[in-house]
């Protein structure tokens, strides 16, 4: 049995899972799961208790969830690939590094801006919550600029999980109008580079339910109720 990864829509995290299966080259499959209907089914649950999305049934039917240990989990099977590194290493630390930035401080920027969309709030709540977290993102891409600075990915001279991880949530921006990302030149400059990624592009029709062409190792979608099938086959 091939990987199975549980993306949510509509524009979750696990877009860069998305990305970083198809850089990987490694086998895998999709279930597609519509937030937030979905994630509170008995179906869903039985995959992840917590009801969030990315969710990884691996080939033996264990589950791996949380976006950082998806990520090292398929890292740790495609150091071939170039986007990962052994455990131990120095280059194995900085990515660790920079993923766990991502998550603690470049994700988290846009919690407060995801809630006043997602709930309903009165406008005095609307209006500090919003500039709460414009403070917030504006400090995480004036961070991430300077740590990128001219170098073409994130960590050096070739791209890794950091890079098919900041896509997926660099997007968000467009949903809320509180930084323009040319004021950042180098990440204006690698997320450009990055939406021309074949990776990212399929990601994208993926979720926009369009043609999809991969150039990994995608082998097709299946549906929440026959992926629990092959976790109790496993």
């Amino acid at each position: 049995m091939s990987p199975i990864l549980y993306y949510g829509v509509p524009s979750g995290c696990s877009f860069g899972s998305i990305v970083a299966l198809e850089w990987s080259g490694l086998p895998y499959r999709l279930v597609r799961v519509e937030m937030p209907e979905m994630i509170h089914t008995d179906a869903y649950r039985a995959i992840n208790p917590v009801g969030e999305t990315p969710s990884l049934m691996t080939a033996n039917g264990d589950v791996v969830v949380e976006s950082m240990a998806i990520l090292n989990h398929i890292g740790a099977r495609a150091t071939a690939s170039g986007i990962a590194f052994e455990q131990g290493s120095r280059e194995f630390d900085e990515l660790n590094r920079m993923l766990a930035f991502l998550n603690t401080t470049f994700f988290n920027a846009f919690s407060s801006l995801w809630h006043v969309i997602e709930h309903e709030v009165d406008p005095a709540t609307k209006a500090a919550l919003t500039e709460y977290g414009r403070a917030k993102v504006e400090r995480a891409h004036a961070e991430l600029e300077k740590m990128l600075g001219d170098k073409p990915w994130l960590l050096g001279e070739q791209r890794t999980l950091a890079d098919a991880y900041f896509i997926g949530i660099a997007r968000w921006t467009k949903y809320h109008a509180v930084v323009d990302r040319r004021d950042y030149p180098n990440l204006q400059r690698l997320y450009d580079k990055l939406e021309a990624d074949p990776a990212v592009i399929f990601a994208h029709a993926i979720e926009e339910q369009r043609p999809a062409s991969s150039s990994g190792g995608f082998q097709g979608e299946i549906g929440l109720e026959a992926a629990g099938e092959s976790k109790r086959a496993a």
